[in-house]
């Protein structure tokens, strides 16, 4: 037995989405619904989010079938029907997405992803889509804020050994490429989506082979514009032994960097960079790592460190300070009646819904208003149609890199104050519209 497979099932969801789905079954609910996908609020210390995961929701809503040996198990279970089963085996999404793109800067509360389709077709998207899209938003927003702090300087994703589990590793370098990351360790990541992929060399390289200058040697000459790694035994001296290599070598030395990944990295790269100077080697670069993040990138930037590239591993790939989003997705409307709920700091706001977004005369975001998709309010609104009767709409199998661009423009555009990664200023305004008030009053009047 084998517990490998290219992709998950369409069993990689949670129980009660196939028994409510029965239960819709068997009581003839088949109203075309409409349910949107949302955060709620934002994690203590974050101002905005990166939306990503779209491109992999759509393609795997057009793939999702139930196989055989799926249905085989959920009769196994005792709590379906045979017509239910045979439903299931013919069941294809038939609905409409319409979706924040790839790359674009959003906030709590407002809608990222709705989704319109018969209402057994929509509830069974919900496990997939919150997995997806949460996973590759967190990572996105997390990778942004290093982006920010890198100020310009190269990035390197190095999570994946340390993500829970293979598939957070390779959607994780996705979505730290579509935020602005130059490469990634991860060469899966790199196979199927196309990300440039990076590495060094490990520590152990250096031990197996005793002595640190032979390795060096050894290494250079199967890789020659490598990045050598110093500070397995003394930083210092390693980076003696990389210019007395370089001395040796003479036109033929070709290494690219040196990297340091461990100590007090601002003075270990002042001292490098001096004695790399020294020795003629300015085309030398230094890369950094060990254990950093945002605030770590930021301090070695403003303290002026002589460092060219960062490599971020186990703090973004887990999203260490903020580890998950208050990700939901609600049903807002059946066929022609909108719906809410009420309960306690988990409201939501009914119908279908838009966001639109206004900005200032140098393209800064300075206000979003949700309200019904179909009133007119100022700005240019946010959803997007991406798929209709279940397939993505030409020009909505995008490239990674349009979004890597979109996702570009929109971090320089951010207001100032989000830049600077600082708390404490006040949150950017999401209003909801009159209409959307009045509605919801009223429904919430009714219930």
């Amino acid at each position: 037995m084998t517990f490998a497979q290219s992709s998950p099932s369409a069993l990689t969801v949670d129980l009660y989405e196939l028994t409510m789905m029965q239960a819709y079954h068997l009581n003839g609910v088949e109203g075309l619904s409409t349910f949107d996908l949302f955060v709620r609020r934002l994690p203590a210390g974050r101002d905005f989010l990166l939306v990503a995961g779209l491109a992999i929701v759509l393609e795997r809503i057009e793939e999702l079938r139930f196989s055989a040996s799926d249905l085989e198990y959920l009769e196994s279970l005792g709590q379906f029907r045979g017509d239910f089963l045979d439903r299931l085996e013919h069941l294809r999404f038939s609905g409409d997405v319409a979706a924040v793109p790839e790359g674009t800067v959003a906030f709590a509360g407002e809608p990222i992803l709705r989704v319109t389709a018969p209402i057994i077709e929509a509830q069974f998207l919900e496990t997939v889509i919150m997995n997806l899209i949460h996973l590759q938003t967190l990572i996105a927003s997390k990778a942004a804020r290093v982006v920010l702090a890198a100020d310009g300087r190269g990035l390197v994703d190095f999570g994946l050994r340390r993500t829970h589990g293979t598939e957070s590793g390779l959607y994780g370098a996705r979505a730290s490429r579509i935020a602005g990351f130059d490469a990634t360790s991860n060469v899966e990541a790199g196979n199927r989506f196309g990300i440039p992929v990076a590495g060094t060399m490990a520590h152990s390289y250096v031990q197996a082979l005793d002595d640190e200058a032979e390795a060096f040697r050894s290494f250079v000459e199967i890789y020659p514009e490598t990045v050598l790694l110093v500070d397995t035994y003394d930083t210092m001296r390693g980076v003696d032994r990389v210019i007395k290599l370089a001395d040796e070598l003479g036109d033929d030395f070709r290494v690219r960097a040196i990297r340091l990944d461990s100590g007090d990295l601002l003075a270990l790269a002042a001292e490098t960079r001096e004695k790399l100077d020294a020795a003629g080697l300015e085309r030398v670069q230094i890369f950094a790592s060990g254990n950093l993040d945002e605030f770590g990138v930021r301090e070695l930037v403003q303290t002026g460190a002589p460092i060219d590239s960062f490599g971020i591993g186990t703090r973004l790939g887990t999203s260490e300070d903020a580890p998950n989003l208050d990700i939901v997705y609600k049903l807002a409307q059946l066929d022609d009646r909108p719906l809410l709920k009420l309960s306690t700091d988990k409201g939501t706001l009914p119908g279908i819904k838009q966001v639109w977004r206004e900005r200032d005369g140098d393209g800064v975001p300075v206000k979003d208003t949700l309200g019904l998709a179909d009133e007119d309010l100022p700005g240019v609104p946010l959803l997007k149609t991406v798929m209709e009767g279940g397939r993505r709409l030409p020009g909505w199998n995008e490239g990674l890199d349009t979004a890597r661009d979109r996702a570009a423009a929109e971090l320089r555009r951010l207001p100032a104050a989000m830049r600077s990664l600082e708390t404490g200023f006040d949150p950017y305004p999401v209003m909801v519209s009159e209409r959307l008030r009045a509605l919801r009053d009223e429904l919430a009047s009714k219930a």
